[in-house]
């Protein structure tokens, strides 16, 4: 069963995105824009996992956050606060109140992505899978490395994250602009054509002789892992 991860934030836009890249990673996700309202729905059912912004309507989130650490069923509950405050202060009074880990807006969704996967595995480690396997392709995130056929794949750091991303979601069709932002990151501003330039380095990689090619091309929208690859195999 997935990970159950509740984001509470009042920014429509920045929901739309942490949960499009959350569900990308194959979590369950639920959100509200309210602190009080997201004490109820806490009340009612305990995620596995809370990204909780700092300022919120109704309830703040660092009460919140106060008070899920009074309550048994929540003490324990991984707690990622989302702020726009980044002085040391600020910080030190989020983690003191009982935050897990404090994440600076704006910020890079491939590291609060890991922040998640790391917190995950320290507090639920049965819904982390450290190797994702997909026909005969096996990358393990733990060490960085893939393997083809028993054959070791050397990848640069880009070009692993792309894997990884696509082989999340197989048979999913990214455009060049959703590969951007879910593996570069929102902040980072380069050209679509990079994307291209980088898959045809993956492709030459992992394909060796006659060997099936497991990114699809759909031309005029993107790039997708071969659904139909990871099944024949």
């Amino acid at each position: 069963m997935p990970a159950r991860i509740l984001i509470v934030e009042d920014e429509e836009p920045l929901t739309l995105l942490l949960r499009y890249n959350l569900e990308s990673e194959g979590y369950g996700v639920e959100a509200v824009a309210r602190g009080d309202e997201a004490e109820t729905r806490l009340r009612e059912s305990v995620p596995d996992l809370v990204i909780l912004d700092w300022m919120l309507p109704g309830l703040s989130g660092i009460e919140l956050c106060r008070r899920l650490r009074t309550r048994p069923e929540t003490e324990r509950l991984p707690v990622i606060m989302l702020t726009a405050r980044g002085e040391e202060t600020e910080r030190v009074r989020g983690l003191s109140t009982g935050a897990d880990d404090y994440v600076v807006k704006p910020f890079s969704v491939p590291e609060l992505l890991a922040r998640v996967r790391a917190l995950l595995r320290r507090a639920k480690p049965e819904h982390v899978a450290t190797l994702l396997r997909a026909g005969d392709i096996e990358l393990d995130r733990e060490t960085h490395r893939v393997h083809r056929s028993g054959r070791e794949v050397h990848l640069g750091p880009t070009e692993f994250r792309l894997l990884e991303f696509l082989m999340q979601s197989p048979g999913r069709v990214f455009s060049r602009e959703q590969l951007l932002d879910g593996v570069w990151g929102q902040d980072v501003y380069i050209d679509e054509r990079t994307v291209d330039v980088h898959v045809g380095r993956l492709r030459k990689a992992i394909n060796r002789g006659r060997q099936s090619d497991p990114i699809r091309t759909v031309r005029g929208a993107g790039y997708s892992f071969n659904e139909m690859f990871a099944r024949a195999h």
